[in-house]
């Protein structure tokens, strides 16, 4: 671990599994409460001198992005090792973690003068919390770090960042990494379990917890928030439909929805779990997605050309089974894939699956992993209501070859992003959140980087 930029040990390990064997390969420290209360005092030790000097900040941040490039070989050697995504993948995700970060230093915190007349000036001034709460999850451990990292540290707070415990090692690696380039104190990594993340978020001296996860902990970190008042960022599950129009052709779209709902092995809250088709459609439209899950090469992420890995956890893999068996047994269709994979590790093949409805846990749930539904739909009225029929509204897609009636069906999905024609065009210059039980709060831009910040009005006389 990294606290007050020391290399920290523990007294107790939480074992590290590789999804693609299913066997432990590594430990991790299973940080103590004192651990964790040094963390936290190091980062309020820093925070004072961190945030008085901007230009600082941004240098710093844009050093923290180099050596992330630096080290792109290490990080995706162990992410993939540690979370089951393909090299090339994982590579992928350490170079986007730079790149978000570097976004996140080039912002601006802008000075605004809101009144100005004959008697008094007021300034509006955006200051930073303090300590900084985080806490990440296990499918993209990397991106999402830098996702609060850049724009946490760019507002002038410091940090105390737990990952999830299944996948702790990258990021403990870039922990080390970067406090070559930051203060100590600035950026503080512990690892451990469920109780390190209730001590972190019931800390008194953090002010602002920054979480991406389940709705379940997400709510439950809000309820650890509310007694201290505490500010909170909130991005949670999703179950995004992708409402298919009947001018779509299904050669053309089949690519964008298959990787829609099946990048990282389907485990990212923002893809495709549910797709509308128009009744007539709907064997070709099928046919065109289930060819592809057929042809994709899964497999453990370190062998050439693979491009799906395993699920990330037994777990997880334990859910997604359950949910495709019990579609099955309810009348679905498997049209490709259906089970697991007979080899080590989480590997279940990639599912795409018919004559399912509403009221199937597979359709009502997120599933989070590699199974997609495909439901019919008469009218388009219809496939609207249905796909906003949720608790969730994190993104959704239109497909279609008219781009501006797209357009307008797309502005009707109640979520947060509404893609045409894409899904999971995802940039540091967009603000991401979603509705309802997606989340509270944005990331990314102006928007993000606002959320780390609290609103300051300086009301001086004229001389």
């Amino acid at each position: 671990m990294t606290i007050n930029g020391e290399r920290v040990s523990a007294d107790k390990r939480i074992g590290v599994i590789n999804p693609a064997t299913g066997a432990e390969f590594a430990t991790a420290p299973d940080a103590s409460r004192e651990q964790m209360d040094r963390a936290v005092a190091a980062a309020v030790a820093a925070g004072r001198e961190w945030a008085r000097d901007e230009g600082r900040r941004v240098e710093a941040l844009k050093a923290v992005a180099d050596a992330i490039d630096a080290n792109v070989e290490e990080l995706s050697s162990i992410l993939t090792s540690e979370q089951g995504k393909p090299l090339s993948a994982a590579a992928y995700e350490v170079g986007e973690t730079a790149r978000w970060i570097r976004a996140a230093a080039d912002l601006e915190l802008p000075r605004e003068t809101i009144v100005d007349n004959a008697s008094v000036r007021t300034e509006l001034l955006r200051r930073p919390f303090g300590v900084v709460a985080a806490i990440t999850p296990w499918n993209f451990p990397l991106l999402l770090l830098g996702w609060k990292l850049g724009p946490a540290l760019r507002a002038g707070n410091t940090m105390v960042l737990k990952p999830s415990p299944y996948t702790p090692l990258a990021t403990l690696r870039v922990g080390e990494i970067v406090q070559e380039v930051l203060p100590p104190g600035v950026f503080n990594v512990v690892s451990g379990g469920d109780e390190l993340g209730a001590w972190l978020t019931t800390h008194p001296d953090v002010r602002k917890i920054s979480f991406t996860g389940s709705v379940a902990t997400g709510k439950l970190v809000a309820a650890a928030a509310a007694p201290d008042l505490k500010r909170f960022t909130l991005e949670l599950g999703g179950n995004d439909a992708a409402i298919i129009l009947d001018d779509a052709d299904p050669a053309a779209i089949a690519k964008g929805v298959f990787w829609g709902g099946f990048i990282n092995c389907g485990q990212i809250c923002a893809g495709i779990k549910r797709v509308f088709v128009p009744e007539h459609m709907h064997d070709d439209v099928v046919e065109a997605i289930a060819a592809r899950a057929r042809s994709v090469r899964m497999g453990p992420g370190t062998d050439p050309g693979v491009q799906l890995g395993p699920i990330q956890n037994r777990m997880q893999f334990d859910r997604v089974s359950g949910l495709v068996r019990e579609a099955l047994d309810s009348g679905a269709t498997a049209v490709a894939g259906g089970r697991p994979m007979d080899r080590d590790g989480y590997f279940f093949e990639p599912t795409i699956l018919t004559r399912v409805r509403e009221g199937m846990r597979i359709v009502d749930e997120e599933q989070f992993g590699p199974a997609m539904p495909v439901l019919t739909y008469k009218t388009l009225d219809e496939a609207i209501e249905r796909a906003n029929a949720t608790e969730y509204g994190l993104s959704g897609s239109v497909w279609s070859s008219d781009v501006e009636r797209a357009t307008k069906v797309a502005e009707q999905l109640d979520c947060g992003t509404a893609f045409v024609n894409d899904h999971l065009a995802l940039s540091p210059d967009v603000p991401f959140g979603g509705s309802k039980w997606s989340g509270i709060g944005v990331e990314n831009g102006p928007w993000g980087l606002e959320e780390f910040t609290q609103l300051q009005a300086v009301q001086r006389p004229q001389v």
